[in-house]
């Protein structure tokens, strides 16, 4: 191909992020232009932006809320005006091949892909799809699936399983970096709380409620969202951080157990990192319930525990923290028998056959 010209879109969490950010390496190294749509607020505008030699175009778009809200009935227009926007960029750049990881701001750009017979292919990370990406995938040529329970409930003309894909960046953290970062010293083990992109405040008020007896045997580096920082608590062995993004490599390194939500992106890293997890899935009055099915599919192949949001307490936390430390070893051995496929290949050869 003389031209390579491709659009990536994906947004509203870091998860509909980490996918895009791992192949656009790969797709600048081998000479493609790449052009990114994603919303005018979200977090995928944070993470792109600071990425070179992709430029990012904004649009309106709509939001699935689980509530009543006049904002609900203005979202078809913001929708219509999305795909609009979304028709003078691919008019403007011309590619060859749209790829989406999902989240809201990607439906109009899938629609208005159709209007201009740009070809799409969608990565979907869950076992269940999205309400998103089930709007989208009439007008994707392909979906790729990183859980083989998802092909049930997509169309098996269009849907392959690939598995997980994984930044490269990640197998490249330093340990004694990572805790120079954290301001942390060798000598005990150490946990890492992650809560999502946009933090987990009932996870954060455990951890904070029972950081005593945490700290009497683990450091712990505490990832606790937007403005979630408590700035009043100064702990040796406790660092607060908003959101990590380049220095994760290396935190991750110092790490010794997980202690997180169950997006499928972040929790298939930490399996091929082999950090045995305590996931804390949203629960369904929160979500549709993906997070839930990710973890019992992980715990069930005995990569993690499980504590149900339903029955977070200071107790149930320590509770659920002991019995990871104390089911370390064997989970630990469980990841080792892991036999990671090299999702990102298969990701990069969809997009060249749709591309040509």
């Amino acid at each position: 191909m003389k031209k390579k010209q491709i659009v990536l879109t994906g947004g509203g969490t870091a998860g509909h992020v980490m996918v895009n950010l791992a192949i656009i390496p790969i797709l600048q190294q081998d000479g493609w232009k790449i052009d990114y749509i994603g919303s005018k607020n979200g977090i995928e505008r944070e993470l792109i932006e600071q990425v070179e030699g992709v430029n990012y175009h904004p649009i309106s778009t709509g939001k699935l809320r689980r509530y009543m809200s006049i904002e609900n009935f203005k979202d078809p227009f913001k929708v219509l005006n999305g795909i609009r926007q979304t028709l003078g960029i691919l008019r403007r750049t011309k590619p060859q091949v749209i790829f989406s990881k999902g989240g809201f701001v990607s439906v109009p750009v899938l629609i208005a892909a159709r209007f201009k017979r740009v070809p799409a292919v969608i990565h979907e990370s869950d076992i269940t799809p999205g309400l998103a990406n089930k709007l989208a995938m009439p007008f994707a040529k392909k979906i790729l699936a990183t859980f083989p329970e998802t092909l049930k409930y997509l169309p098996e003309d269009k849907a392959s399983w690939i598995g997980a894909v994984v930044r490269s960046e990640l197998f490249k953290g330093d340990y004694k970096r990572g805790l120079r970062f954290a301001n942390l010293t060798e000598g005990k083990p150490v946990i890492m709380i992650m809560g999502g992109s946009a933090g987990a405040q009932r996870i954060n008020e455990a951890v904070r409620a029972q950081l005593d007896q945490l700290l009497e045997t683990h450091h712990i580096i505490h990832i606790c969202g937007k403005d979630n920082v408590d700035h009043s608590i100064n702990r040796f062995g406790y660092q607060q951080f908003e959101y990590v993004n380049q220095e994760l490599p290396d935190l991750l390194a110092a790490t010794d157990i997980v202690i997180s939500r169950a997006g499928a992106n972040a929790i298939f890293e930490f399996l091929a990192l082999q950090k045995p997890m305590l996931l804390i899935p949203l629960s369904r009055q929160a979500s549709r319930g993906d997070q839930i099915l990710n973890a019992e599919a992980f715990k069930k192949q005995g990569y993690a525990q499980v504590l149900f949001e339903e029955d977070l307490n200071e107790t149930s936390f320590l509770q659920a923290v002991k019995q990871l430390v104390d089911s370390e070893t064997e989970i630990k051995q469980k990841m080792v028998e892991y036999q990671r496929q090299d999702a990102t290949e298969r990701v990069i050869e969809t997009i060249y056959q749709l591309a040509k």
